[in-house]
């Protein structure tokens, strides 16, 4: 395997950050980028407008965290968990489905409760580092 198909293998699999990664996906796939190419060139303002569509359109988007959210997660970072109780899993899981948009439920699996406490840490540290500018 040559080192340029690996190079399209991985940008094929890599996750769209927002539209104009699936856009240019879809292109690349249809052979319309190569056309495109060909008649106006390197410079045809492919890039550009993959850009301004992530830009405009980002997949994944979390909300706002709300004032008793952030209190609720500020409580919860202050002790050291090695587990987390069902009482604070079911407080955790509605903050992240309202940010994320997402519809999970309950789960005894710890990886999957591992992963959405770092996801909510990332989002709180966002907000406890921009209330100390």
């Amino acid at each position: 395997m040559t080192t340029k198909k690996l190079d399209k293998r991985t940008k094929a699999y890599k996750k769209s950050q927002g539209l104009g990664d699936t856009i240019e996906k879809i292109t690349e796939a249809t052979g319309i980028k190569k056309a495109v190419k060909a008649i106006f060139g390197d410079d045809c303002g492919c890039d550009e407008r993959k850009k301004i569509l992530n830009k405009l359109f980002p997949y994944n988007k979390p909300e706002c965290l709300e004032e008793n959210e952030y209190n609720y997660l500020d409580e919860f970072f202050k002790h050291k968990y090695n587990t987390v109780t069902t009482e604070k899993q079911n407080g955790l899981l509605k903050i992240s489905n309202r940010i994320f948009n997402r519809r999970s439920k309950f789960t005894t699996c710890g990886s999957c409760v591992r992963s959405m406490v770092n996801e909510l840490k990332v989002i709180y540290n966002e907000y406890k580092d921009n209330q100390r500018v």
